[in-house]
């Protein structure tokens, strides 16, 4: 990959910005003229397609997917572009992810002959050869076959440090809610009277052999209204739910995604501490530590990211400015804290003679990414102007009473991501990718300052008639936003190029360089271009990237996507008639506002499993776990700034939308299908041409296998090309 750095002028960079629909007079004609939850409630004439599988719901899904089936796979590409996207999801020559397993590796694997996937597991020299001789320990195509269900594998939590008993999560149709069984490798069958859960939404830890910290449904009365739990109970082997003994509880009135138990051992799978976060919003939580079967509150700061114990430290990460007993602590930095000065009611000052506490202070452009936390000290993964970099982290190196850090030789320009983490050996697993170069994965041994690769993944598209650049646009605020551009090498600047802009700018969630092989071979080869913005709201620099886009400040994420957009028109890079965007999850909340306020920016967007009714999300399952991002809509002065770019209410008759393709999945448990559902509908209602399809599982994260998602692949790419290349 050839990576260029291009940044613009203050004096290059100023442009007018167009206003957005919202700043019009006349409120589009859906817009609630209360905006109480009964007035917008009011206002909202397809309420009946929020019930997942209600009649009129079904019956419209159906009626939308064949007439949006009829449009994609009729297309003369899709039957290349589904075949393509299978060739590469389904190939063998990736790379199987590894874990550490007991003196092993673990793998979970999806290939043609296993759509649904095999848990196997071989020894870490095999695993280095080119054909490593897998063991099975669960085929889940067997498992659904036999017992007539349709299990899509969610992981296997087991018991360091021999890992041969484990706790599979298996989930029906690809939802987030699972069941969990007992497992054990050594017999490779499930443990008869094992630990069981039914299906939920579950915050589970071994604490020992007989023994599980469970947070889930304990009954009526027991769940948040998001659908998450507020109880912690201790589960003895040969216990039911209803028996197990309660150790902590919160509040029903709690945010967040529930109360979650954490055991945190050390190499020898000692237990070093059990924590306990509280969540109170999305982001601050309170942390406790159960000791001695008591719960005490630790004296943190409530948004704070808790990567592990090491010598009776916590090993935190700051989300927010600290004054940590008359000492500013800046946000972002990473922290190594006493347990037993936690739990004092006043935190004592620190040392003036050493310094064990700051183990790392980022610049402003930035951010920890991973941490991995080792007996004898840390990995770091480091986010430098989104571009990843490692590092090792000692303290008492040369005798001083302080932390030190090391770099770890790893490819320049690109993303470096840490897998999974083996604390008895000290070595850990180590992603490198860029956007034209396939991942090497490697495996960082102790004490080591450089990675030694294990495998390479295969080239799966033609990368070299493209080229890699980074540039900046300025936004509404004067603030610059990164973004990558991945183009033709010899594209001519004249704004002809079909682009696909990616956005996401929520939950503090970063996007580096990432080898998409089913967007090079159905896209790229197909001589488009495709670009990430960085804006804000996501984490690429830090705390404060992210929480600058939060809640009454979330048109700035809009202006930064849409100043990107222009400036890919000043470049010459693009043209409205050829550019297109795609967003899921988050990302559906930024493509449907950008279309709804810029659309003469954009001739195509791809909005899949999307937030959009942002006046009704807190009522739909599990929305209301995202208020500390949004915003509370029943409260009147969230409600009116969340009013003002919820795209649901300001879609409007009058504007020239492009053709829109809006996709969500049934058995979506954590963004409700009813958004896209209603979204859809309105967008015929005011007579604009758009499609929909949903897909009836997978779930969220489109996990369910390779046949599917090959499918999802090449619709999308279908209605892009339709879009921005005909």
């Amino acid at each position: 990959m050839r990576l260029r750095l291009s940044m613009l002028t203050a004096a290059s960079a100023l442009m007018v910005f167009a206003a957005p629909a919202m700043a019009q007079t006349a409120p589009p004609p859906h817009f609630p003229a209360d905006l109480s939850p009964a007035g917008v409630r009011a206002a909202d004439d397809h309420l009946a397609l929020e019930e997942v599988e209600g009649t009129e719901a079904m019956a419209f899904v159906r009626a939308e997917n064949e007439r949006s089936l009829a449009a994609l796979t009729g297309d003369r590409r899709y039957e290349t572009f589904r075949s393509e996207a299978f060739d590469i999801l389904s190939s063998t020559a990736r790379i199987p992810g590894p874990s550490f397993l007991g003196d092993g590796i673990g793998n979970f694997w999806q290939d043609a002959t296993n759509p649904k996937g095999i848990w196997r597991r071989t020894t870490l020299d095999s695993y280095r050869t080119d054909s490593p001789e897998w063991e099975a320990l669960l085929d889940i195509d067997a498992l659904s076959r036999a017992e007539g269900k349709d299990w899509v594998w969610k992981g296997a939590d087991c018991l360091a440090p021999d890992e041969t008993r484990c706790l599979i999560s298996l989930s029906e149709g690809g939802k987030d809610a699972v069941v969990v069984r007992e497992f054990d490798t050594t017999t490779k069958r499930f443990v008869e009277d094992g630990f069981i859960l039914p299906e939920g939404k579950h915050r589970l830890e071994w604490f020992d052999i007989d023994t599980l910290l469970v947070a889930t449904d304990f009954g009526p009365g027991t769940l948040t209204e998001s659908g998450y739990p507020f109880i912690v109970k201790r589960l003895k082997r040969g216990q039911t739910l209803a028996d197990a003994a309660e150790i902590y509880r919160g509040d029903i009135s709690d945010g967040g995604y529930g109360v979650s138990p954490s055991v945190y051992r050390d190499g020898a799978g000692a237990v070093l501490a059990t924590i306990i976060s509280r969540p109170l919003d999305t982001y601050r939580a309170e942390t406790w530590r159960l000791s001695g079967g008591v719960a005490i509150r630790l004296n943190l700061p409530e948004r704070v990211a808790i990567h592990g114990v090491q010598n009776g430290r916590l090993i935190v990460g700051l989300d927010e400015a600290w004054d940590r007993g008359g000492f500013p602590v800046a946000e972002g930095t990473l922290l190594s804290l006493s347990l037993d000065d936690l739990a004092q009611p006043t935190m004592p000052p620190p040392s003036p003679d050493s310094d064990p506490e700051t183990i790392f202070k980022p610049s402003a452009r930035q951010s920890v990414q991973d941490v991995a936390v080792l007996d004898d000290g840390l990995v770091v993964g480091v986010s430098d102007n989104v571009v990843g970099t490692l590092r090792r982290f000692a303290f008492g190196q040369g005798g001083r009473a302080a932390w030190s850090s090391t770099p770890v030789e790893a490819p320049a320009n690109s993303a470096v991501g840490i897998g999974d983490v083996s604390r008895g050996s000290g070595r850990m697993f180590v992603s490198t990718q860029g956007f034209l170069t396939p991942p090497t994965l490697s495996l960082l041994a102790a004490n080591a300052d450089a990675l030694t690769a294990l495998k390479s993944g295969p080239a799966l598209f033609d990368a070299s008639t493209h080229v890699v650049e980074q540039f900046e646009a300025t936004s509404s605020d004067g603030t610059k936003i990164p973004y990558f551009l991945v183009r033709p090498k010899d594209a001519p600047m004249d704004g002809s190029t079909p682009t696909i802009m990616f956005g996401y700018g929520g939950f503090q969630v970063s996007y580096p360089p990432a080898y998409k092989p089913e967007l090079g071979k159905l896209w790229l080869e197909n001589g488009g271009a495709y670009v990430v913005a960085n804006i804000r709201g996501g984490g690429e620099f830090g705390p404060a990237w992210h929480q600058a886009a939060l809640r009454e400040h979330r048109q700035l994420a809009f202006d930064d996507f849409a100043a990107v957009a222009r400036d890919l028109e000043t470049r010459g890079v693009t043209s409205p008639r050829r550019l297109g965007i795609y967003g899921r999850s988050n990302g559906g909340v930024l493509t449907s506002v950008s279309i709804t306020q810029h659309p003469e920016l954009y001739n195509a967007a791809v909005i899949e499993s999307p937030l959009i009714d942002m006046l009704r999300y807190q009522d739909l399952p599990a929305g209301a776990s995202w208020i500390g991002e949004y915003g509370d809509p029943r409260i009147p002065g969230d409600a009116a700034f969340i009013s003002q770019y919820s795209a649901y209410q300001q879609l409007r008759p009058e504007a020239e939308y492009p053709r829109l393709y809006i996709t969500t999945n049934t058995r979506d448990d954590r963004v409700h299908p009813g958004h896209a559902r209603k979204f859809a509908a309105r967008l015929g209602d005011q007579g604009h041409d758009h499609l929909y399809y949903e897909e009836t599982s997978g779930g969220h994260s489109n996990d369910a296998d390779p046949v599917a998602n090959a499918r999802r692949w090449a619709r999308h790419y279908v209605y892009l090309s339709q879009q921005l290349m005909d």
